[in-house]
């Protein structure tokens, strides 16, 4: 992920993000989302999960995949995005139909 260049003269509580490392890092969670859409669905069709049970394994492995870029930004999120939404569903609706 790409870390926000911080100003000399700003104060240190309010983060400066850059939009275009902004873009790179809403990209860059679009990207494994959508590749583990595809690896979900195809472990989920080789598991036999159907209907509710696929439904279920794709959201737990969307909560995994939230949850590694929780730690890869180290938990302070308003550092590499602007808000919590970005890390948290950005991507995952999308690559539900994928999965399906």
């Amino acid at each position: 992920m790409a870390a926000p260049a911080t100003g000399g003269g700003i104060s240190a509580d309010v983060p400066i993000l850059h939009s275009e490392n902004l873009t790179s890092n809403v990209k860059s969670i679009y990207y494994s989302r959508t590749f583990l859409s595809i690896i979900s669905g195809v472990v989920a069709g080789i598991w036999g999960f159907t209907g509710l049970m696929g439904f279920v394994f794709y959201l737990l492995v969307m909560m995994v995949a939230s949850l590694g870029l929780l730690v890869k930004a180290k938990f302070s999120i308003h550092t590499y995005f602007d808000s919590w939404n970005r890390i948290l569903i950005e991507g995952v609706f999308g690559g539900l139909m994928i999965c399906v």
